[in-house]
């Protein structure tokens, strides 16, 4: 059992962590891993935790979050028939393939080159998240069997390589083919559940090699950060649902993708070992 003067301060960062991380749910439908994952790993890194091992577990404990979170999501969008099961049907063998593949290519990798990996992917979805236009497209209807059986593993690996669900990547694929925003956003939280569900049994069943790990860590999955953000992001996510409605949420968004490109390029910096 950790010490008292050791654990409160890993509680009370964590706490922060979560009510910030459902503010941005509600506030912009943007998935949690994106801002849980530079936020683990800063937290955890100033208590003095890692650095061995330290950014795999940041990943499986942001995926943890990432099945409640996800699950809750598309049930509630399936009661309003948002959801394109179709979709899932047939994307969903392809992104469960990729994400067993990223929980063996994480399990194996140092700590700069995930942080690498985030830092440019993470780049990629915040100039996305300015600059991306409604009306672009790469088609009108989604790929056939040779794009989804090539395009769904690689959502599933890289989403794994990232700790988050399906939205970064899978939101911009699904409008870019035509599927209209609300219906690929319901769509993308079901691929949050694909990706994350088999991702977490994975880094459950993984040993954690590092000696100086975060007290409470199963596998890779903090068990401590994994209910204490599920519970606040329960509490403040609704906040952010009102704020979206009593603010314009365009310019807040360009904001928060500023926000992600900060945090990417000081992935990216600690990466390069500056």
């Amino acid at each position: 059992m950790p010490e008292l003067s050791e654990f409160l301060p890993m509680l009370a960062l964590i706490l922060m962590i979560g009510a910030l991380a459902g503010v941005i749910a509600g506030l912009l439908g943007v998935g949690g891993g994106i801002v849980l994952v530079p936020a683990f790993f800063f937290a955890f890194e100033g208590l003095g935790y890692g650095p061995e091992g330290l950014m795999q577990i940041c990943l499986a404990t942001s995926l943890a979050t990432i099945v409640v979170t996800s699950l809750r999501s598309v049930l509630g969008h399936h009661r309003r028939g948002a959801v394109e099961w179709e979709i899932l049907r047939r994307w969903g063998p392809g992104i469960v393939i990729g994400a067993c593949l990223g929980v063996v290519a994480a399990s194996g990798l140092r700590n700069e080159v995930l942080m690498a990996i985030f830092g440019v992917l993470g780049l990629g979805v915040g100039l996305y998240m300015a600059f991306g236009r409604p009306e672009w497209r790469l088609g009108t209807q989604m790929p056939g069997t040779a794009g989804t059986v090539v395009t769904s593993p690689i959502i599933g690996f890289l989403s794994v390589l990232m700790g988050i669900g399906g939205g970064s990547f899978g939101v911009p694929m699904m409008t870019l083919y035509g599927v209209p925003i609300h219906r690929a956003v319901a769509t993308a939280a079901g691929f949050g559940v694909i990706i994350a569900v088999p991702a977490v049994v994975g880094f459950l069943l993984t040993p954690g090699e590092a000696a100086n790990r975060p007290p409470f860590t199963v596998g890779q999955v903090n068990l401590v950060a994994f209910a204490v953000v599920v519970a606040m992001t329960l509490v403040t996510t609704p906040l952010g649902v009102k704020l979206a409605h009593a603010m314009d949420p365009k310019p807040l968004k360009r904001v928060f993708a500023l926000f992600i490109m900060v945090m990417a390029l000081n992935m990216l910096r600690k990466a390069l070992g500056y």
